[in-house]
């Protein structure tokens, strides 16, 4: 069963169904339901000065509800197959998790044909926004603020992948997906891709669709899912918060290398501090250099050879021995058209086409797939 309640996006104007009159908000369970017409007066009519965001599944504007609360509201699409019923089921399903580190789902709008969701507001955007965007958005982090985030983010997924059952692979972990509140504390959202991925199963064959630059080789090429798929996600993420650059925006050295290959190349030539970011002229060498290699495990070619998020959290957050043995050169996905040409593909699915593409890139590039044997990433001993 997948959360394919977030549709391809839409403009919220103009799609009101007055056919059907319904109260203003309605409980039901865990999930606030509310009329269009709520939501078009805490927009004011979805006026542009309160867009926040937009991409591939939806429009977000800033909103506020009658009792003062703000809140960011998603409009998705108004084709979308998916019933009245079909849409609240899971819609109950995602209100239901509650964790510090996942946006918490506030309500919607199941109305003629409207399909809205409403999120809690965060108040400092993306990590895209606020730590890879534009200067004129740009927020300082020192490298505190940056490990919070990297932990914070882990936690969450681990939250996902091992507690809660059936566990959930998340499938887009991105820095657009990475939400910040007003204490810059993250927060994993949009589940529109997401699947429940029942214990029983050992991988599920399924169309990809993600966002190039942290797609895992296994499943861009083969469409095999399985939560080590977020792992690799993950892996990029932290690369990317270390270095303050987007992996999908971004070329490195000479070569126009992605990020991974660059930090695997700074790695074999022992220049591996070289990928932080610049804006940082403090920061624990041990503990960021602990960081990056975290993040060459989360993105080992082979999946099985890349740790589960639960061991991600405590590579993170305790200091411990890293088995560097174990490390073998990274798995990596690129298509022809991504590789660097103006920063594409920042919130693109892949299609067939982009695979058949990318396989001969894939082959020429760096990657190998090794299917090796697992090998324990951590020594887990203290320094």
């Amino acid at each position: 069963m997948s959360f394919t309640c977030f549709g391809f996006s839409n403009w919220c104007k103009g799609t009101n169904n007055h056919n059907q009159q319904q109260p203003e908000e309605i409980a039901t369970n865990n999930v606030r339901v509310f009329s269009y017409n709520t939501l078009r007066s805490a927009t004011a009519n979805f006026h542009p000065s309160n867009r926040i965001g937009g991409g591939g599944f939806g429009v977000v504007y800033r909103g506020v509800l009658r009792d003062g609360t703000q809140v960011a509201i998603k409009c998705l699409s108004a084709e979308s197959k998916q019933g009245k019923h079909e849409f609240m089921t899971e819609i109950k399903i995602i209100s239901y998790i509650r964790h510090p580190n996942l946006v918490e789902l506030v309500g919607c709008c199941v109305e003629g044909s409207n399909r809205i969701l409403v999120y809690e507001y965060m108040e400092n955007n993306s990590l895209a926004t606020s730590l890879l965007g534009s200067k004129g958005k740009h927020i300082a982090m020192d490298w505190s603020k940056r490990a919070a985030i990297c932990l914070g983010t882990a936690t969450g997924l681990a939250f996902l992948h091992e507690g809660i059952e059936p566990p959930i692979v998340h499938r887009d972990i991105k820095a657009s997906n990475i939400l910040l509140d007003g204490n810059l504390q993250p927060k994993i959202g949009d589940f529109g891709l997401a699947k429940l991925f029942p214990d029983n199963v050992t991988h599920v064959t399924t169309r990809v669709a993600g966002t190039v630059g942290y797609l895992a080789p296994e499943y861009a090429l083969l469409g095999q899912l399985t939560k080590k798929a977020d792992v690799y996600s993950f892996g990029v993420l932290l690369l990317e918060i270390i270095s303050g650059r987007s992996s999908s925006k971004a070329a490195f050295g000479v070569d126009l290398l992605v990020l991974v290959e660059w930090t695997w190349k700074l790695r074999e030539e022992g220049r591996l501090l070289e990928l932080v970011d610049p804006e940082l002229p403090e920061y624990p060498e041990d503990e960021v250099m602990r960081f990056i290699k975290v993040a060459l495990f989360c993105t080992q070619a082979a999946g099985r050879q890349r740790p589960t998020m639960k061991q991600v959290v405590e590579m993170l957050s305790k200091n411990v021995n890293l088995n560097e043995k174990a490390l073998t050169e990274p798995g990596i996905y690129k298509t022809h058209t991504s590789q660097h040409s103006g920063g594409g593909g920042s919130s693109n699915d892949t299609s067939s086409s982009q695979k058949k593409k990318g396989k001969q890139s894939v082959i020429e590039a760096v990657t190998s797939i090794h299917f090796d044997s697992e090998q324990s990433v951590t020594e887990m001993l203290p320094r």
